[in-house]
């Protein structure tokens, strides 16, 4: 083999995984260029921008320039330096808080990942919004190939939106690979489009310098302000690049956007601004309007296709978040199927699913166009880019000890950029922003509550079971000792200070014991994953050769566990004799929730608690435990 084979081979692979990230990571900030330019000069909003040459170059390069601050400094650059173990998003950034935060036992910390947690209920918000307003607006574009199409875009809309959640159980992973070249072919298209729009009229390559945003900004504020609350759809998609790092890394991401996404982009929107400096009756459409009559058609359907992988990719961002908050006890344990033998975060979660497809259909229909949503997306987005600046730049100080005047001029400069942006959207609060703010106030609100409730019954739990150890030593020390049953039970339990209820119900009522028995506990860490060898810890409970063991299994909160495969997993030697795992006996306790009298919470959050309890998914399934062989004791305790 030459020498050159394997960096050769090396050379593929990144290339592979260059190409992946192109069409994972960039669905969403890769389709902006649709709508964008159009919802900025709709005569419809409630502020229009008015149409005239010095306002279209000042909108071209108030985009550049936010994309360059907010995508390429702020994200690429900076954000994305930040992560868990490889993982990056605002979960991400919430754990590091929670970890950082309770070492430095400060309370501005705490408050920042309750920011965090509202950053991440907006997430929720921007996975309903993305997808209608993505394939509205692609789908939109018949009715430039064809005057008189108006009529089918809503309808033709909804059946797309279908089709894709429908498809969801099956998983990404069989037309991933065809991801990349779709959105590979979309940006050359797109980059070509405005080489083209450029070409007639090359004076708009003026709006790459940033006197033109400035003198937008300074010299029209009262119209570049309002104008603010459209120019935010351009970095839509930003905190779906941060997310994602964990799948592809950041060189990869990096290599992706300044070689194809940006350029591509850039191109977009400055033929766009060369169209309208040529003929500014064509604002109701630029994007499609700017290539030939014969090319938008082949352009509506592309176009559709970018549409549905960039829904595709925050779908499955949505799937991940609540997964993740519910590993790290913020939502229910959710049901969490995973699609691919490969790819660890190709992951499928039913009840989020249909939730988005209902939600999603209803927008469609409630706003029927994508100028209308485009006022609620811009909000969902800002809000969580503003969250996400914050909580990186405290970071910054906190962990890395970055000198106090570069996080307050650095960060002060980022953070009102962002608040300038928040700022314009609140004025759209009556004409569609209140939608993703009430999405998120409502997630973050039964976040918050489960939170809160699963504190409460954890307490309520610990004085039923009582302690472990003591319980261990009063079945040592009866007088009369308990009847052995031959074979291994498998207690499963939250820790392991406490007794499982079924263990104890198993004694004090039926007077009785197996031969083996194995307390095992799911802990899970705020890391994304483990490595085998850290997995297991086994305790003895002080008394060996009883027969009688604790084993605490590790997770981390991107892992689904699996009970019967880490069985296979013990040392015979560590849980004190041969356990069988296909004969084992599984054991659960189930818990009834029932409102009772105590000022645990407000009457309306404890009965928000156990309506959300209703969503759990079944313990059996969720641990993978086989259903002939599990028995499931309950107990009721009171909120």
């Amino acid at each position: 083999m030459s020498p050159e084979a394997p960096h050769h081979g090396h050379q593929k692979l990144k290339a592979a995984i260059v190409i992946g990230a192109l069409g994972v990571v960039f669905g969403d900030i890769g389709t902006s260029p649709i709508y964008t330019i159009q919802t900025v000069f709709n005569p419809a909003d409630p502020h229009p921008v008015p149409i005239s040459e010095g306002n279209i170059l000042g909108v071209v390069s108030t985009i550049f320039w936010s994309v360059m601050i907010i995508v390429t400094l702020t994200y690429i650059t900076l954000v994305m330096r930040v992560n868990n173990d490889g993982e990056g998003g605002i979960m991400a950034l919430i754990t590091l808080l929670r970890r950082w935060g309770s070492s430095h036992r400060r309370r501005s910390a705490v408050f920042l990942a309750a920011l965090g947690i509202f950053g991440a209920s907006l997430f929720f918000g921007d996975s309903m919004i993305t997808p209608a307003i993505s394939v509205l607006s692609a789908v939109e574009g018949l009715e430039t190939v064809r005057p008189g199409l108006e009529s089918i875009v809503v309808p033709l809309t909804a059946v797309i939106i279908v089709i894709l959640f429908a498809f969801q159980r099956h998983g990404t992973a069989a037309v991933g690979k065809f991801f990349g070249p779709v959105m590979i072919t979309w940006f050359t298209a797109i980059g070509a489009a405005g080489i083209w729009g450029i070409s007639q009229e090359p004076r708009v390559l003026e709006a790459l310098s940033p006197t033109y945003a400035i003198g937008f900004l300074a010299g029209h504020f009262h119209i570049a302000f309002f104008a603010l609350a459209a120019i935010v759809l351009s970095v839509t998609g930003a905190e779906a690049i941060y997310a994602d790092m964990g799948h592809f890394g950041r060189k990869a991401i990096v290599i992706g956007w300044l070689s194809l996404v940006l350029p591509a982009s850039t191109l977009s929107y400055l033929g766009q601004g060369a169209l309208l400096l040529n003929d500014e009756s064509k604002f109701s459409s630029p994007f499609f309007l700017l290539v030939p009559d014969w090319a938008r058609l082949p352009l509506v359907i592309l176009a559709t296709a970018a549409t549905v992988i960039a829904a595709q990719a925050v779908i499955t961002g949505a799937y991940s978040v609540a997964s993740q908050a519910g590993q790290l006890g913020y939502l229910p344990r959710l049901r969490v199927v995973h699609t691919s033998d490969t790819a660890i975060g190709q992951i499928y979660v039913p009840w989020i699913n249909w939730l988005l497809m209902v939600s999603v259909l209803v927008l469609v229909f409630a706003f029927r166009s994508s100028a209308a949503l485009a006022y609620a997306f811009g909000m969902a987005v800002v809000a969580t880019i503003t969250i996400t600046t914050l909580l990186f730049f405290y970071l910054a100080r906190v962990r890395w000890k970055t000198p106090l005047w570069v996080v307050v001029i650095g960060g002060g400069l980022l953070l009102a950029i962002d608040l300038l942006f928040v700022s314009a959207n609140l004025t759209k609060l009556v004409h569609g922003a209140w939608l993703p703010l009430l999405i998120g106030v409502i997630a973050f609100t039964v976040m918050t509550t489960w939170q809160r409730g699963r504190a409460i019954v954890t307490a309520e739990r610990d004085r039923a079971e009582g302690s472990l150890r003591e319980f261990v030593d009063t079945m040592q020390n009866r007088k009369r000792p308990l009847s052995r049953v031959p074979g291994t039970a498998i207690f499963l339990n939250r820790g392991k200070a406490t007794a499982p209820l079924a263990l104890r119900a198993n004694v004090e009522h039926n007077h009785v014991r197996h031969e083996h028995v194995v307390v095992l506990s799911i802990d899970t860490l705020p890391v994304p994953r483990l490595a085998d060898d850290e997995r297991i810890v086994v305790d003895h409970l002080g008394y060996a050769g009883d027969g009688i063991t604790h084993v605490t299994a590790r997770y981390g909160y991107m892992e689904t566990p699996d009970v019967p495969a880490l069985l296979q997993m013990l040392d015979a030697e560590l849980t004190e004799g041969q356990i069988s795992v296909d004969e084992a006996s599984y054991f659960l306790s189930k818990i009834e929730l029932t409102r009772g009298s105590s000022p645990t919470m407000a009457p309306w959050r404890k009965r928000l608690f156990i309506a959300t309890s209703y969503i759990t998914a079944d313990a059996a399934e969720y641990f993978s435990l086989p259903r002939d062989h599990t028995v499931i004791m309950g107990s009721r305790i009171e909120v």
